[in-house]
C-alpha cells in the first residue's frame, strides 16, 4: 500500500499546470467544462460574469472546503481577468452590483479567448468536471502530506482517518468505519477510498432535466446527455451513442494516445534537446545581429566623423589666415597716427635738407602715405568675418538618413490554397508581418527533373504578391520560392512549394446547349460555364404515376469543341451537395445514338437502377453505353469495375477532389482521370477515338458542374498594398 501511495504523489507531481485554472491561476475550484472544451472554476465563471473587479481580490483566498486550505500554487493573475472583464465591459455595463444573475451569458473563454454562449440557463448548462476534481484532490493530498484528515466521528482527542466515505460525505478510522458501517448492513455496500475532503455526487445529473441522469453521448456536441435531452430536446435530431461504448470508444482512444506519447518519449526528448540547441543558437545569433547592426552604424559614424574632421579643420585654416590679414591691415593704420609709425617717420624726413638724399628717401615714403591716405577714403576689411561660404550641405544626407531604418526582413509565405496549375501557373505569396514589410519580390522557379533537381533556376522581379508563370512544360513539376527585398536587403527564401504541371495542354470549351441540351432538366449560367439540374415540373407531373421504384434518367451535355488527335486535359468542379454525375467522353458517332436513345421519365417500364453496386454499370461501357463515363457523386468518386480493379466495393470509393481532371489521349486510345490539385492519376481506361471526341457529362437529381476556368493575364493578380 505504501509503495502505489508512493508511486501516485511522484506521477500526480508532473501535472500541476494541467490542474491550474487559466482565471485565477490557481487550483481548480469545482471547474465547470465550458463548450471550448476548456476548464474553468466555478467562482471565476461568475467572477468573469459579473466583471466585479473588487470580486478578484477576494479569488485567492476562496477555498474548495472549509476544513482543506487552498493550495497556491501561484499568485492570482488579475491582470488576465482584468484584461476579460474589460473585454466584456459593453455588455455588463449599467449592472447592478448586488445582482444574483448575470446581464448576458456571453463571455471569452480565459484559456482559449474564444466567445463562449452559455445560452438562456447561463451557468447551470454546463458540466461540473468530477474527474478533475478527483484528480485535483490527488494533488493535494500529496501536495499536503504532511497534514493529516482527522476523523469526524472519533471522541476527543480524534484519531487521523484512514477512510472517506462518498455516501455518507465523512471520513473516518478503521474503528469508527467498523461502527458505522457495520457488515452486512446496507452501509456497508458504500462507496469508499483514501482519506478526502472532496465528496463528489455518484451520479452525474443533466443540467437542462435536473432529476435525470446522463446515460447517452451527443456524437455531433461532444458532451453527456440524458433520454430526455434525445426525445424531445435540443439533441434531438443528433447522432448519439451510449455511454458505455462512448465510455469504451473514448477509453481506448485516450489510451492509445498515452501509450503514443509514451513511445515517442525519447523523440520528445530529442525535440527538448533540439530546441535547448535553438534556444543557444537563437541568443547567439541575435548577438551576431546586434554586432553587425552596431558595426554598420560605427561605419557611418566613422565617416561622419572624417567629415566633421576636414570641416573643422577647413575653417580653422580659414580663420587663421583671415586674422592674419586683418591683423596685418590693423597694424597698417596704427602706422598712420601721429608721433606713431608712418607719420612720425615722415616728419623726420622732412628734416632732410640735402636736396639728393630727401629725393631718394621721399620718393617712397610719397607712394606709401598715398597709399594709405587712398585707403581712409575708401576702407574696406582685409579678410570678412563671417563664415559663410563653409556651409556643410546635409539635405540630401539628411533625407538619405531619414530613410534609414531598421526592421525584421520577414519572409514571404506561399499561399498554396491560392497557388494553382492550369494552363499556367499562378502564385500567391502573403508576408506573416506588415504589408510593406517588402518593396519588390523576388520569384524563382525550377524544374525538377526526376530524382535529380535542374540546375536551371530563373527569377522573376514582382511588385505584387502574385504572379503568373507562363511557359511551363507538360507532365512536369516545379519548386517555386519567393523572397522580399526592401532596398538593397533582400530577406532569406521561403519554403519550397512543389507544383506539377498538367499532363497535357489545356483544352478549352464551353457547354453546348444546342446538341441534345434538355433546357427543362438542365440549367446553363449565360457563360456556358456551369450546367446545374432541375427536376422540373415533367417529373412532379409524371410522379402521380409512379408507384414503385425510381424512374429517373440521366441528363447529358456535352462540350461545343471536339478533339481529333493529339493529347488534350480539361478539369472542372462537382459541387459537392451533387448526388449523381457522370463525366467522360463521347464520339462523335455515337452522339445522335445516345441523344436519341432516351427514355420516357414517367413510363414504368424503365428502370435505369439495377439495384446493384453503383459501379457495376460501368463495367460494360461499350456494350451497354455509347459513350465512356465515370461516376461521381455524394462527395465520391467511383472506379469502375474492371478485372484489374479491386474486388471489394468498399475499395473502388475514393473522396472525390476539389477539381477533377480529365485527360484524353487520341493517339494511344487513353482516357485518363485526375485529381487536379495535385496532378495525381485516380483511373485510367482505353476508349475508342475512332471519331471526334467531346466532352460528355451527365446529371441525375440535384447536381451542378463549373468548367475551370483558364488564367488569363490578370488572374489572381494583385497589390495588397492598393
Amino acid at each position: 500500500m505504501e509503495g502505489d501511495q508512493t508511486e501516485s504523489t511522484v506521477a500526480i507531481k508532473g501535472i500541476e499546470r494541467e490542474l491550474i485554472c487559466p482565471a485565477c491561476k490557481e487550483l481548480f475550484t469545482h471547474p465547470l467544462i465550458l463548450p471550448c472544451q476548456h476548464n474553468v472554476c466555478h467562482k471565476c465563471v461568475k467572477e468573469i460574469l459579473f466583471a466585479y473587479e473588487d470580486s478578484f481580490a477576494d479569488g485567492g483566498s476562496e477555498s474548495s472546503n472549509q476544513s482543506s486550505p487552498r493550495i497556491r500554487i501561484s499568485s492570482p493573475s488579475t491582470d488576465r481577468i482584468d484584461r476579460i472583464s474589460r473585454s466584456g465591459s459593453g455588455i455588463y455595463s449599467g449592472r447592478k452590483r448586488n445582482s444574483l444573475t448575470p446581464r448576458s451569458s456571453l463571455f471569452p473563454c480565459p484559456g482559449c479567448q474564444r466567445d463562449i454562449d452559455l445560452g438562456e440557463r447561463g451557468i447551470n448548462g454546463l458540466f461540473r468536471n468530477f474527474t478533475l476534481e478527483t484528480i485535483v484532490e490527488r494533488y493535494r493530498q500529496a501536495a499536503r502530506a504532511a497534514i493529516a484528515i482527522m476523523c469526524n466521528f472519533c471522541k476527543p482527542p480524534p484519531q487521523e482517518s484512514t477512510k472517506s466515505c462518498m455516501d455518507c460525505n465523512a471520513s473516518y478510522c478503521n474503528e469508527c468505519f467498523k461502527i458505522h458501517h457495520p457488515w452486512g448492513t446496507v452501509k456497508a455496500q458504500h462507496e469508499y477510498g483514501g482519506p478526502t475532503t472532496n465528496f463528489r455526487p455518484k451520479i452525474l445529473m443533466c443540467p437542462e432535466h435536473e432529476m435525470e441522469r446522463v446515460n447517452m453521448y451527443c456524437e455531433i456536441c461532444r458532451r453527456p446527455v440524458c433520454h430526455l435531452c434525445k426525445l424531445g430536446g435540443c439533441h434531438a435530431n443528433h447522432r448519439v451513442t451510449t455511454m458505455s461504448t462512448a465510455y469504451k470508444t473514448l477509453k481506448e482512444k485516450l489510451s492509445k494516445d498515452i501509450d503514443y506519447l509514451i513511445s515517442k518519449e525519447s523523440q520528445v526528448k530529442a525535440h527538448i534537446t533540439q530546441l535547448d540547441l535553438l534556444l543557444k543558437e537563437t541568443e547567439c545569433n541575435s548577438e551576431r545581429a546586434k554586432e553587425a547592426a552596431s558595426q554598420s552604424f560605427e561605419k557611418l559614424y566613422h565617416v561622419l566623423e572624417e567629415k566633421k574632421s576636414a570641416a573643422l579643420r577647413a575653417i580653422e585654416a580659414s580663420k587663421n589666415l583671415r586674422l592674419e590679414k586683418l591683423q596685418t591691415q590693423a597694424e597698417e593704420y596704427q602706422g598712420l597716427l601721429e608721433n606713431n609709425g608712418l607719420v612720425g617717420y615722415a616728419q623726420e624726413v622732412l628734416k632732410e635738407t640735402d636736396p639728393s638724399c630727401f629725393v631718394q628717401t621721399a620718393k617712397q615714403l610719397h607712394v606709401r602715405i598715398q597709399k594709405a591716405t587712398e585707403s581712409l577714403k575708401s576702407f574696406r576689411p582685409a579678410a570678412e568675418t563671417t563664415f559663410e561660404d563653409f556651409v556643410v550641405d546635409i539635405a540630401k544626407q539628411e533625407e538619405i538618413l531619414g530613410d534609414l531604418s531598421f526592421y525584421s526582413n520577414e519572409i514571404p509565405e506561399i499561399n498554396e490554397a491560392q497557388s494553382k496549375i492550369y494552363n499556367k501557373a499562378v502564385i500567391s505569396w502573403e508576408c506573416p508581418g506588415k504589408a510593406d514589410s517588402a518593396d519588390t519580390y523576388v520569384l524563382e522557379y525550377q524544374k525538377l527533373n526526376g530524382e535529380e533537381e535542374s540546375v536551371m533556376r530563373k527569377e522573376i522581379k514582382v511588385c505584387s504578391k502574385s504572379k503568373i508563370v507562363s511557359d511551363l512544360d507538360d507532365d512536369s513539376s516545379y519548386a517555386f520560392r519567393v523572397r522580399g527585398c526592401k532596398g538593397s536587403i533582400c530577406s532569406p527564401w521561403s519554403r519550397e512549394v512543389v507544383l506539377r504541371t498538367p499532363p497535357a495542354p489545356v483544352f478549352s470549351f464551353l457547354f453546348d446547349d444546342k446538341c441534345g441540351y434538355n433546357s427543362e432538366h438542365l440549367l446553363l449560367n449565360p457563360e456556358r460555364t456551369s450546367v446545374e439540374s432541375m427536376a422540373g415540373f415533367p417529373l412532379l407531373l409524371g410522379s402521380e404515376r409512379m408507384q414503385v421504384g425510381c424512374y429517373t434518367t440521366l441528363d447529358y451535355i456535352i462540350g461545343d469543341t471536339g478533339i481529333a488527335k493529339g493529347k488534350h486535359f480539361w478539369a472542372f468542379r462537382v459541387e459537392a451537395y451533387s448526388y449523381l454525375v457522370k463525366v467522360g467522353v463521347v464520339s462523335s458517332n455515337k452522339i445522335q445514338k445516345l441523344f436519341h436513345n432516351t427514355h420516357d421519365v414517367t413510363s414504368p417500364r424503365y428502370e435505369q437502377d439495377s439495384g446493384h453496386d453503383s459501379g457495376s454499370e460501368d463495367a460494360f461501357f461499350d456494350s451497354s453505353q455509347p459513350f465512356t463515363l465515370v461516376t461521381l457523386g455524394m462527395k465520391k468518386f467511383f472506379i469502375p469495375t474492371t478485372p484489374a480493379a479491386p474486388k471489394d466495393p468498399a475499395s473502388r470509393i475514393l473522396p472525390l477532389p476539389a477539381c477533377l481532371g480529365i485527360c484524353l489521349d487520341c493517339d494511344h486510345g487513353k482516357l485518363g482521370f485526375y485529381d487536379a490539385g495535385c496532378m495525381r492519376c485516380l483511373y485510367e481506361c482505353e476508349v475508342d477515338c475512332s471519331g471526334i471526341m467531346y466532352p460528355a457529362f451527365a446529371l441525375m437529381g440535384g447536381a451542378a458542374v463549373h468548367l475551370e476556368e483558364a488564367i488569363t493575364a490578370t488572374y489572381g493578380e494583385y497589390n495588397d498594398d492598393v
